[in-house]
């Protein structure tokens, strides 16, 4: 029996949970079917309530495996997917470069994760869509990296259908989780404790010191 927990951990080091979040028809499956299969489809299928991906990468000579939720970014499926916040290590927000209304969405979306994800989760902004025509485009790159600044988390525009920075998404929230997990585990050790026996002459010498404290 005690032998299960390293034998479901063989195959990697860590373990990490990520989730998707934001307005629905940002291109949120996308950029997970890109990530795990490497593909991509014009044809937009909404997501019903929470699907996932799973796919195990190499970061700085550790095995890392991603567990990534892709949920559903309507109004009424919004119970379902708030609790899958609680679990999740890293959150993607994804808005939508040709949309403004999803954009100005990441701040309520921001909000949930405050009420519902636990403290310490990691964030990353994704401005999806990058490959559209300048002409179409409705969030300027420096008003996105503005919004990440004013969170203080990191920011990147990408492509599900050119593979614009996909990989270096997933990557850059994974390698900051790994690390704060690492580090986490540093400290989690129990300190070394030095357990010596007294010899026999301070055994003896430490029991009349005791009889006569206790006859005063």
């Amino acid at each position: 029996m005690a032998a299960a927990p390293a034998r479901a951990r063989a195959d990697y080091d860590y373990l990490i949970k990520l989730l998707l979040i934001g307005d629905s028809g940002v291109g949120k499956s996308c950029l997970l079917l890109r990530f795990s299969d490497d593909s991509f489809t014009t044809s937009f299928i909404t997501t019903i309530g929470i699907d996932f991906k799973i796919r195990t990468v190499e970061l700085d000579g550790k095995r890392i495996k991603l567990q990534i939720w892709d949920t559903a970014g309507q109004e009424r499926f919004r119970t379902i997917t708030t609790a899958y916040y609680r679990g999740a290590m890293g959150i993607l927000l994804v808005y939508d470069v040709t949309d403004e209304s999803s954009f100005n969405n990441i701040k309520n979306w921001i909000r949930n994760i405050e009420q519902h994800a636990s403290d310490n989760v990691n964030k990353i902004l994704v401005g999806n869509k990058a490959d559209m025509d300048e002409s179409k485009r409705a969030v300027p790159t420096a008003k996105g990296q503005a919004l990440a600044d004013e969170y203080g988390i990191k920011f990147f525009e990408t492509s599900a259908k050119t593979n614009l920075n996909v990989e270096q998404v997933f990557f850059s929230i994974a390698r900051d989780i790994k690390e704060r997990l690492s580090e986490a585990d540093t400290k989690a050790e129990p300190p070394t404790i030095k357990i010596t026996k007294p010899d026999a002459a301070n055994g003896s010498a430490a029991t009349p010191a005791k009889s006569a404290c206790c006859s005063s």
